[in-house]
């Protein structure tokens, strides 16, 4: 069965759709809507969901606090395991740095209140109530 990858220079494919099956976005519309709201960019500029793309763009992708800078080597219009997603795309060794010390920053000092789960107990929410309204009691 052929997994559909094509490498050649020529080779070229919907910024969405690829965006889609190199596994960066889960849904097509997804990748639209971050498109569109300019949180990727081919080679430096601000581009259209609709925009072609081909081995050896370099692409700026930004997912949530999450950032990437990538050159895509391969061109596949169908989604795939993310090991082979992974074979359309190098990221920059600047870009695997920095998300290396964001993903340590945020181990060593965890966002406030991740520990918490579930529902508050009583005490906590007279402690929210007591907060919220600056009586000590």
């Amino acid at each position: 069965m052929s997994t559909g990858i094509d490498t050649r220079p020529e080779a070229r494919l919907r910024l969405d759709k690829w965006l889609w099956a190199a596994r960066f976005f889960k849904t097509r519309s997804l990748a639209c809507q971050a498109v569109e709201a300019g949180h990727v960019r081919v080679n430096g500029s601000a581009v259209k969901p609709a925009r072609e793309i081909r081995p050896g763009d370099r692409l700026d992708i930004a997912v949530g606090t999450t950032r990437w800078c990538i050159d895509v080597l391969a061109i596949n219009p169908y989604r795939r395991p993310a090991a082979e997603a992974r074979d359309l795309y190098r990221e920059t060794a600047e870009s695997e740095a920095r998300r290396a010390a964001e993903r340590e920053t945020r181990r060593l000092a965890p966002a406030p209140g991740s520990d918490l789960r579930g529902r508050p107990t009583k005490k906590a929410r007279r402690q929210i109530h007591h907060f919220g309204t600056g009586d000590p009691d």
